[in-house]
């Protein structure tokens, strides 16, 4: 493995039963780094995770995490990585202080340390006036940090986080971005796993899951500029029976209204050379506008139901 990656896996592989949960995954995720799966429900984001942590052992494949192999080196990983779920795990009848108190003997920190670290992380992430309260009390956002502070309360390499701001408003999301910023900039490699298309463009790299097939993968802005797929956006009259119209059109990856606008995105094929008369001929007295494309418009185009493509990565 090379010492530049945090996570390194080939083929990695998990079938239950007759279903193929996570097919082939290849992943090189560099250190230091926040790196991000993005997909539906169902596409393999928290499995694979899971196979990450040890948690669940992959029918096929091999994986490298933090220099070591899994399975087989759950016990010493256990130290080095960290691992927030989706739901709120910790215990609702006890207080903030408690919770870290009680996870911090888990991870065997001795007395001292644990009290010092304890504080510091109630006061890196305001909990403070939350010192004594009951965790099952809190707000989304506050239980949010809470569980951060505690997956990171032994100072972890490499930090998991499924799905972590699901159930939290827009500030206190932005908010704990900002803190996984910092802890990337400190050194600590970070796995994220969203539904959310503003998160997936905050990560440094990110891997479009689909169906348990990596479909794309590379920086946000790679995945942008090497799309295969022109966006256009329609304005003018009967949207929605355009939209209907279009959506019959093999060339039509996907048109979705936004607002008092229609954005359609078209497959780069010989028949598309020049989208906006191709387009125009079939929008009729209509405004054109050829637009960038965004993360979502790359997200529609890797999972539709109409794409079926081989994972690419994009430098």
């Amino acid at each position: 493995m090379s010492q530049d990656y945090a996570v390194e896996t080939q083929g990695l592989s998990l079938r239950f039963g007759q279903t193929l949960a996570v097919d082939a995954l290849d992943l090189k995720i560099p250190r230091g780094s926040i790196y991000g799966f993005l997909g539906p429900n169902g596409s393999g984001k928290s499995t694979s995770i899971r196979m990450l942590t040890g948690l669940l052992k992959p029918s096929a494949g091999t994986a490298i995490v933090l220099g070591e192999h899994l399975p087989g080196a759950e016990e010493k990983l256990r130290l080095r990585i960290g691992y927030m779920t989706q739901k709120f795990s910790l215990y609702d009848n006890l207080s903030v202080q408690e919770n870290l108190d009680f996870v911090a003997r888990i991870y065997g920190i001795k007395r001292a340390h644990a009290k010092q670290r304890r504080d510091e992380l109630i006061d890196l992430y305001e909990l403070d006036p939350q010192r004594k309260q009951l965790a099952g009390s809190m707000s989304g956002g506050q239980k949010q940090r809470l569980a951060l502070a505690a997956a990171t309360i032994h100072a972890p390499e490499l930090l998991f986080l499924d799905e972590p701001t699901s159930a939290v408003d827009p500030e206190n999301r932005r908010e704990f971005w900002e803190r996984l910023f910092d802890l990337s900039d400190a050194g600590t490699t970070i796995l994220v796993s969203t539904h959310y298309m503003d998160e997936a463009e905050r990560c440094h790299q990110l891997a479009i899951l689909d169906l348990g097939v990596k479909r794309a993968d590379g920086t946000p802005q790679a995945l942008m500029n090497a799309m295969n797929a022109w966006t256009i956006e329609i304005s003018g009259d009967n949207l929605r029976a355009l939209k209907a119209t279009l959506e019959q059109e093999k060339e039509v990856v996907s048109a979705a209204q936004i607002g008092a606008r229609l954005r359609v995105l078209i497959h780069k094929c010989s028949n598309t050379a020049e989208p906006l008369l191709w387009l125009q001929q079939r929008a009729g007295a209509r405004e054109l506008e050829m637009v960038r494309p965004n993360l979502e418009d790359v997200f529609v185009n890797c999972t539709g139901s109409r794409v079926t493509q081989s994972a690419h990565h994009v430098e």
